[in-house]
């Protein structure tokens, strides 16, 4: 599970007292809602599934592999599917191969969502092994489902633009410089993740 509400908050609250700029956007926009998404394999394959297609589009696409496969779609009826069933459901041949990937690390073991390594950028790696499965959407799935604390997807456009609105800097930063930026926030860059698209959805600073 995610970050709680009060997690959130406190980690706001810590950053808000030794950076004015987050206290002053703090002071303007309040606190976001929790971003919680469950842990595990479905989860994951959501996220394969939503790729690159509206809400509405993954929404459906889901519910039909769910309606043929079972909730959650197992990861050894995904593995074990002909093109013809998937692409009923929706799925491209790219993210066939990609959801089939994910099962077949799951089913060999190779991947453990209730194993994976305490590091951060250890528990990254592992899961962009998953074919489709990038640095961002790893970080996303390692903040909204397994609450990792320190978690900061600096190469998020709207993280991007709402680090610069924060700092007030009158551009958009590099993933570079948003990466730099955010230095000064650990251990809570995860809350300042979730904070940042809260400033950047409220267009207020």
């Amino acid at each position: 599970m995610g970050l709680s509400q009060q997690q959130l908050n406190a980690g706001i609250d810590a950053l808000a007292a030794r950076d004015s700029n987050v206290a002053r956007a703090l002071g303007n926009v309040g606190y976001p809602e929790p971003r919680i998404r469950a842990r595990g394999y479905a989860t994951l394959l959501r996220t394969i599934v939503g790729q690159q297609v509206s809400v509405a589009a993954a929404n459906s696409i889901w519910n039909k592999l769910e309606s043929q496969f079972g909730e959650g779609c197992p990861a050894e009826t995904v593995a074990a599917a002909d093109f013809d069933t998937l692409r009923a459901c929706g799925l491209s041949g790219q993210k066939q191969g990609y959801a089939k990937s994910l099962a077949q690390l799951i089913l060999d073991g190779e991947l453990q969502f209730d194993a994976l390594p305490a590091d951060d950028e250890e528990a990254i790696a592992l899961l962009t092994k998953v074919k489709g499965i990038g640095r961002w959407s790893a970080e996303i799935y390692l903040l909204f489902a397994e609450g990792r604390p320190d978690i900061w997807p600096a190469g998020d456009l709207a993280v991007q633009e709402a680090v610069g609105r924060i700092f007030q800097l009158g551009t958009r930063p590099s993933e570079k410089q948003a990466r730099e930026l955010a230095e000064a926030w650990r251990p809570h860059r995860g809350a300042a993740a979730i904070f940042s698209w809260h400033c950047y959805n409220m267009d207020v600073i």
